[in-house]
């Protein structure tokens, strides 16, 4: 190390060849902190790694500390920061899905036979959800996903190097014209309606944040307004929960709807940009929109510069809505404290409409059929649409779009085709990996916000996962508790060391239950976020409802 008097200055040199490198891979992107994960997003695709002189002549080229740097991009899963003496990752790397339905599907022994049959050359992860629960068990290689994947598939896929994603047929820009599509987004553009009229509009149809917080859409746009410009919007497309992919199902056959209901959003609101945040996971997804997108540019319905799609890197807790604001600005996905909330300080201090994709999905149907039409929908008492996630043991696993308040019992016998052959229903998830566990027994309850608080569990984002008397519940809520140990961003001490001590206990021999009750009392009393606060749903649903399940 360099000292007082020292030819050598303290601190990691930059090396000229690698600034080279790193300034001919950036080109003319915008070296602004906001672009920081998009450069390393490139880094890592070029090299498979992030080494430590690439590092350092890219915080040099991003008038950054090091430190701010390596900050970010160790927050990551999906980039790899080596060490000094590591070698780069082998050029192919096979993700493993290890969420709940990949894991009744057989994902352990596929990965076991997975590392006893490819060589050293080739790289096995085990990962969280990949949005393809409906056809587990999913794996990855590369960018190339495989459902119903099987150790030969893989194995052929390895050997043929097949690592791009395959883009599914979808509605393009030409087809949507045809169909109909931005008729009503003229209309607003042409003054044909008001700002006023749209969202009283939504608020009469009583569509709601379908990401899993449910606030009335109508609601937020108005108070988003209300609050002075410039104002932002930012579209949360990182449905990380473990049994969701209905957003993956709407962006990869209808792009377009969803894009209109984007662009309706930034006209109501005066919006001057608008942010897409689509997880890492979906690489197909980002193709299909960065082509789709070029091409609305080159018309008068898209100023260019206005629509950006950035890209997630591998962190569930950037479906929470303020970290995914951290991380579009280039940082690490911490969630922020609240108050202020981001209707009024969000993306870079100024007031940001936040939006899911699927509710934006539904914005031109609201718009051009009546708000009657969308709330005219429901069962038992409840209002709306719902897009369900079903998989686990059913006979036909995938989205269901059905009314709001469909009973469990409803939703499998009508949309589901009934339970797989030679199972009996035991239990379901209603909400994915934070929404808690149900028995059987409770088949009645309608599904929708407020209806599955008073028995411990949350609808979320409609992430149905079906459970048999194949399956221990306690195992399940095992691997739940697994997976918020993993994601969790660390920043807070309830949910950091509390997910980490639930596996160990959970893991023991015999449930120590006044203890993990404590625990989780703890977590949901002081974590910062959603993660911690309902990391211990699928446990304490054991205790609950599933007595004879426990170990």
């Amino acid at each position: 190390m360099g000292g007082k008097g020292s030819a050598t200055p303290k601190g990691r040199q930059l090396s000229p060849e690698a600034a080279l490198q790193i300034s001919d891979l950036l080109g003319d992107m915008t070296r602004s902190r906001d672009m920081l994960i998009e450069a390393l997003h490139l880094i890592q695709d070029r090299y498979r790694c992030l080494g430590p002189d690439h590092l350092v002549a890219l915080a040099e080229e991003f008038q950054l500390a090091l430190t701010e740097v390596f900050e970010t991009a160790t927050f990551y899963h999906h980039f790899d920061v080596l060490e000094d003496g590591r070698s780069a990752p082998p050029a192919i790397t096979i993700r493993v899905c290890n969420s709940i339905t990949c894991e009744m599907s057989g994902a352990k022994e596929l990965m076991s036979e997975l590392r006893d049959n490819l060589g050293d050359d080739v790289r096995i992860l085990s990962a969280p959800c990949m949005g393809a629960c409906d056809r587990a068990p999913a794996v990855a290689v590369g960018q190339n996903q495989i459902v119903h994947a099987t150790t030969d598939r893989i194995q052929s896929t390895v050997e043929a190097k097949d690592l791009e994603a395959v883009i599914p047929s979808h509605i393009d820009y030409a087809t949507y014209l045809l169909e109909g599509g931005y008729k009503t987004l003229k209309r607003c553009l042409a003054d044909e309606l008001t700002p006023e009229e749209v969202i009283t509009t939504l608020e009469s149809s009583e569509l709601r944040g379908l990401g899993g917080a449910g606030f009335p859409t109508g609601r937020k746009w108005r108070i988003v307004r209300e609050f002075p410009g410039p104002r932002l919007m930012a579209v949360n497309g990182d449905e990380g929960e473990p049994g969701t992919f209905k957003d993956r199902y709407f962006m990869e056959r209808d792009p377009h709807r969803f894009l209109e209901g984007v662009l309706i959003g930034m006209w109501a609101l005066e919006v001057e940009a608008c942010y897409i945040y689509l997880r890492d996971e979906y690489p197909a997804i980002r193709a299909i929109l960065t082509n789709e997108l070029a091409k609305l540019e080159k018309t008068d319905l898209l100023k260019p510069g206005t629509l950006h799609l950035r890209r997630g890197a591998g962190a569930y807790v950037c479906g929470e809505e303020s970290a995914m604001l951290e991380s579009i600005e280039g940082k690490r996905g911490l969630p922020r404290h609240k108050p202020p909330f981001a209707a009024e300080v969000g993306l870079f201090g100024k007031p940001t409409l936040i939006n899911n994709v699927e509710t934006l999905f539904w914005i031109r149907d609201v718009l051009e059929k009546g708000p009657e039409w969308f709330s005219g929908h429901g069962r038992n008492g409840r209002k709306g649409l719902r897009t369900f996630s079903v998989s686990g043991r059913v006979r036909e696993p995938g989205v269901k779009i059905a009314g709001a308040g469909i009973t469990i019992r409803e939703l499998i016998n009508e949309y589901c085709g009934g339970m797989a052959e030679g199972h009996t229903f035991k239990g379901y998830l209603p909400g994915g990996a934070s929404g808690g566990i149900l028995p059987a027994e409770k088949d009645d309850i309608p599904l929708d916000f407020g209806t599955l608080e008073e028995h411990g569990c949350l609808i979320g984002s409609a992430a149905v996962v079906v459970l048999s008397d194949h399956d221990s519940i306690a195992d399940a809520a095992l691997n739940l508790m697994r997976f918020f140990e993993d994601e969790s961003c660390g920043q807070c001490t309830p949910c950091r060391a509390g997910c980490e001590k639930a596996v160990k206990l959970m893991e023991s021999e015999h449930w120590d239950r006044s203890l993990l009750e404590e625990l989780s009392r703890t977590m949901v009393d002081a974590s910062i976020c959603g993660l911690g606060q309902a990391a211990p749903n699928g446990l304490l649903s054991v205790f609950r409802h599933f007595p004879e399940d426990l170990k």
